[in-house]
């Protein structure tokens, strides 16, 4: 008999993806791995190598490191964790940097070689840290997720060895509970969990979420970040709320992607989606003046439709994530309009099938913008259905149902663009 997962497990999920992050991930990555590595060496550092996947060098090549004035990239990042990061604090690992930390992590960069080395590893995200002082080193490699630490080495003592779990014959890490039930995810047991659910047993995840994904979009309005993708869409267009949902998702991203110090609540393992999967949803909610539990219960479809098309895809891809997150929040705000499963359904084929050929060229300004496209195309989507227009199976990757289309997205996500990819950081890097 086939498992069907209980309001247990989309709970464990939700306490897995939607975690507190400062900063664009990849960089906090590379960051809590050279924390985790000082640590295990216990001693300043005077060489530090970085080996990095390409997906990790395409998202932490051009993106502000937050709290540094303005550093950014590889060796930013490492630096930043080695001089003042504390490893138990994961993806808030560089939060709190004083002038002092800033003025030693400059140094630290003029004066301790380091070397950042293309990994030749298939898996899409990973890190590994070496430091040596005297006669001494330490190593630490993370892979797949942005924390999970799968090698932990001292002088020639292996304290942590993970490795076997990554070994290319284990087809998405089946064997990881939390993976397995995300795999079983599906958009009718999404909605049914998100109408039935107590709210007492997830309010504490949403309403964090709301607070700092709400909280960093306004700072994106207000204030002068990036390229003000939200403010511009602002100042050019009438305040509908179709405009002010694509606003504030992208004004997150503006101030995320800038180096704002405000932390963010990510969803699959990207601080913008889990502001594209929120600010959407939220802005709509206030326009139709719904209950706290409604706007719960929309936060829930939209976080858990993003999660449940990006399982298919991978953490990294060369499709970019605020498609999924974008279409995710058309999702959500369906449900806000009293949408049940067949509607939602067809809202998410119908987004899909508009915006999927947005390619990841990395973590940058330009993230906004694609924001702001990805959330009109879930807004669409559920505007095609309210006028009774769809996207039938067979026109292009639409297929015979939902799960049949999120199935292609995740072979054109995971598969269909991994030439793509290459392309794209060969450009990047010149």
């Amino acid at each position: 008999m086939a498992y069907t997962l209980t309001a247990n497990d989309y709970i464990d999920i939700l306490r897995d993806e939607l975690k507190l992050a400062l900063g664009c991930t990849e960089p906090i990555a590379i960051a809590y791995c050279a924390a985790e590595a000082k640590r295990v060496l216990g001693k300043a550092a005077e060489r530090c190598e970085i080996e990095v996947s390409g997906n990790i060098i395409k998202n932490a090549k051009s993106v502000i490191v937050p709290g540094t004035d303005g550093m950014k990239g590889i060796a930013a990042a490492a630096a930043a964790g080695i001089v003042a990061g504390d490893p138990a604090k994961k993806l808030e690992v560089i939060t709190g940097l004083t002038a002092t930390d800033r003025a030693e992590i400059k140094k630290f960069l003029k004066s301790v070689p380091m070397k950042v080395i293309p990994s030749e590893t298939k898996e899409k995200l990973y890190i590994k840290i070496s430091l040596f002082a005297d006669e001494e080193s330490s190593e630490v490699c993370i892979a797949h997720t942005h924390t999970n630490i799968i090698w932990e080495k001292k002088n020639s003592e292996v304290l942590i060895d993970n490795t076997d779990v990554f070994n290319e014959d284990q087809d998405k890490l089946e064997n990881d509970p939390i993976i397995a039930k995300k795999a079983l995810l599906t958009v009718k047991g999404i909605i049914d969990f998100a109408d039935n659910v107590d709210i007492e047993l997830i309010r504490d995840i949403i309403q964090r979420q709301i607070t700092c994904n709400t909280a960093i979009a306004r700072e994106g309005i207000v204030n002068n970040w990036g390229a003000n993708i939200g403010s511009t869409i602002l100042a050019s267009s009438d305040m509908n709320i179709r405009n002010r949902a694509k606003a504030y998702a992208a004004a997150g991203s503006d101030a995320r992607m800038s180096g704002c110090e405000l932390p963010v609540v990510i969803n699959s393992g990207s601080g913008n989606q889990g502001i594209t999967v929120t600010l959407p949803v939220v802005i709509y909610a206030e326009s139709l003046n719904a209950s706290e539990e409604k706007l719960y219960r929309a936060l829930l479809i939209s976080n858990l439709i993003s999660i449940h098309i990006k399982y298919g895809i991978g953490a990294l891809s060369a499709f970019c994530g605020a498609v999924s997150a974008g279409c995710a929040a058309g999702c959500g705000i369906a449900y806000l309009h009293g949408c049940g499963y067949d509607a939602i359904s067809q809202v998410l084929s119908n987004s899909l099938a508009t915006a999927s050929g947005i390619i990841c060229d990395g973590a940058k300004p330009s993230c906004a913008a694609k924001i702001a496209l990805a959330v009109d195309a879930g807004i669409m989507g559920f505007e095609m259905y309210r006028y009774g227009q769809r996207f039938n199976g067979g026109d292009g990757i639409v297929g015979k149902n939902v799960e049949c289309t999120i199935d292609n997205i995740a072979d054109i996500g995971s598969e269909g663009m991994r030439s793509t990819d290459w392309e794209i950081l060969k450009i990047m890097t010149g």
